[in-house]
C-alpha cells in the first residue's frame, strides 16, 4: 500500500524542523519481525528540542505512532497511517554516569547497552537490561522487566514530550507501574530516564550479565526473526505452559510458527506477512482459552492497518 505523499505540507509548516521527514518509508526493516508495510511518513527528530518542536507544529489531525528498535512490534502489512516517529541514537542516545549510583540513559539506548554501562561504571541494580531486546524508551512504556528485576525498580525519574510539544518529567510515583503497565498519557514519548543503582562490584554484575545471557540462548529463539514474548503471563501461570498445554508447540500458519524452543515465542521463518504473525497469535488465545479458559493477552504491540 502506498499512503498520499503529505510530507511537503507537514515540512512547510515547521520551517526550522531539523530532523529528517521520510515519505511511504518501508518498516519493515526496522522490526525484528522484519514484516509490515509504510509508514505514510516516517519522521526521525534530531533531537529533544527539535521533537517538541516539531509536535507543536503538526496538524492534530494528523496520528502519531512510536517505534523504537521494533523488537516487540508488529507492523501490520498495509503500513501505518500518518507519521511514525523513530529516536535515532545519535539524538536520544546518550549516557551519562552521575553521583550516587545513577545512571542519565537517552530513550534510544538498546536496553543492553544501558545494562553494560552501568555494570562497568560499578553501579548494581539494571543487570536485568541485558535479558531484554529492545530500548529504554520501551522500557519506560510498558515497565519492561525480566530475571527477576523490572523497570519500576531502579528509576527515579523519565522525561518526554507530549502531543503539544510540551517536555513533562515523571517522577517513578507518577508512572502508574505495574506487570508490563504504564499509566502515563498515551501522547508522551518518553525520551530520557534517569536511573538508581547501588554499588556493586563491576566483575560480578558483568559475571551476572553473562548468566542472563546464556539462560536466554538456551531457552529463546534469539537468533530467529521473532518479537520476544508474545503475551503476558497471567496472574498466577505462564503463557508458554498454557501455550504448550493447548498443543500450540510448532504450530504454523503460512510461514509463520510457534517456537518449538519456546512457545510464548512466534518467529517468522522467513516469508510470513505480518497477518500470517498475527492469525497465528489469535489461533493461539483460541486454543488457550478452549483449552483452559484463561485469556491471553498481547504483549508485542501491533500497530497500523490490517
Amino acid at each position: 500500500m502506498t499512503f498520499p505523499d503529505i510530507s511537503a505540507d507537514v515540512a512547510a509548516a515547521m520551517p526550522q524542523l531539523r530532523g529528517r521527514l521520510t515519505a511511504n518509508e518501508p518498516l519493515a526493516p526496522y522490526t525484528w519481525f522484519r514484516v509490515g508495510g509504510p509508514a505514510q511518513i516516517l519522521f526521525m527528530p534530531a533531537d529533544e528540542v527539535d521533537l517538541a518542536y516539531f509536535l507543536a507544529h503538526l496538524s492534530k489531525d494528523i496520528p502519531v505512532t512510536v517505534i523504537g528498535l521494533g523488537s516487540n512490534l508488529i507492523v501490520r502489512d498495509a503500513g501505518v497511517e500518518g507519521v511514525v516517529i523513530r529516536l535515532s541514537a545519535k539524538g536520544f542516545g546518550d549516557i551519562i554516569v552521575e553521583d550516587g549510583c545513577r545512571l542519565r540513559v537517552g530513550a534510544a539506548v538498546p536496553d543492553v547497552k544501558a545494562a553494560r554501562a552501568a555494570a562497568e561504571a560499578g553501579i548494581d541494580g539494571l543487570a536485568f537490561y541485558r535479558g531484554i531486546p529492545g530500548a529504554i524508551g520501551g522500557a519506560l512504556r510498558m515497565n519492561a522487566g525480566a530475571h527477576g528485576g523490572e523497570t519500576k525498580d531502579a528509576l527515579i525519574e523519565a522525561r518526554g514530550v507530549d502531543r503539544a510539544g510540551d517536555i513533562r518529567v515523571f517522577a517513578n510515583a507518577d508512572l502508574g507501574y505495574s506487570y508490563r503497565h504504564c499509566s502515563a498519557p498515551e501522547d508522551v514519548i518518553f525520551t530520557q530516564a534517569l536511573y538508581q543503582g547501588r554499588p556493586g562490584d563491576p566483575a560480578m554484575i558483568i559475571a551476572e550479565m553473562e548468566r542472563i545471557t546464556a539462560a536466554r540462548e538456551a531457552s529463546q529463539p534469539i537468533k530467529e526473526k521473532t518479537g520476544g514474548s508474545t503475551f503476558k503471563n497471567p496472574e498466577g501461570a505462564k503463557a508458554w505452559q498454557l501455550i504448550d498445554a493447548a498443543g500450540c508447540r510448532g504450530l504454523v500458519v503460512g510461514d509463520a510458527q510457534v517456537s518449538e524452543m519456546h512457545c510464548n515465542f512466534l518467529i517468522n521463518r522467513g516469508r510470513a506477512t505480518a497477518a500470517d504473525i498475527e492469525t497465528l497469535g489469535e489461533e493461539v488465545r483460541r486454543r488457550v482459552r478452549e483449552t483452559s479458559g484463561v485469556d491471553l493477552y498481547w504483549e508485542i504491540k501491533r500497530i497500523g492497518v490490517a
